[in-house]
């Protein structure tokens, strides 16, 4: 009886192993989820306004610490009916409880790595958080531009833009991950959408 109790004081003394989970971008494990999202790109060399698109979106995650996980998203078998295929870099994004940030790095796996061994998540600049977990918040990166997210129901969204054009538009469902995903430059000169 007294080893019982004194283990299960000292299980309440103890921090807990597991990490972060944020409900809009987690993993159960570190297999990799693919899903087909489809959508539209634009270019003002191409002789179209618009061509239709799609790539294979998967969500796989790389690496875990106490508070948060990482996670590299790719965008493989890229189908696109316009004049020369898309190339579409992997995004790294830390999901913490509450926020969702963009890995920036020049080399992501090598910082996530050094990251991931850390008793403290690292510091990030305010233009890299792509997603919360509740409420809202406007992070003006200056005067021209601004980001704005939001959690409504089911939805976390993260809206950039620019007074030139420029903007990025992501959003992040409960329970599934990123379900939405585009960017433009300038009045239409380049961009995309892309939906799960």
């Amino acid at each position: 009886m007294k080893t019982s109790i004194a283990l299960a004081l000292l299980g309440l003394m103890l921090p807990s192993v597991g990490w972060a989970e944020n409900p809009f971008l987690n993993a159960k494990s570190d297999a990799p989820v693919s899903a087909k999202f489809k959508g539209t790109e634009w270019n003002d060399e191409y002789e179209k306004d618009e061509y239709a698109w799609s790539a294979q979106v998967t969500t796989k995650r790389v690496a875990t610490a106490k508070w948060g996980a990482f996670f590299k998203i790719t965008f493989d078998q890229v189908t696109t009916k316009a004049p020369r295929p898309r190339d579409m870099q992997p995004l790294y994004f830390l999901a913490t409880d509450n926020e969702i940030f963009l890995v920036n790095e020049e080399k992501p796996d090598e910082a996530i790595a050094h990251c991931a061994s850390q008793d403290a998540p690292p510091k990030f600049e305010p233009d890299d958080l792509y997603g919360l977990s509740k409420g809202s918040r406007t992070v003006t990166l200056s005067k021209l531009s601004n980001a704005k997210l939001a959690v409504k129901g089911d939805r976390s969204t993260y809206e950039f833009s620019h007074n030139s054009g420029h903007f990025t538009h992501v959003v992040w469902q409960r329970g599934v991950g990123l379900v939405e995903y585009a960017q433009g430059y300038g009045a239409r000169k380049e961009g995309f959408r892309l939906k799960r």
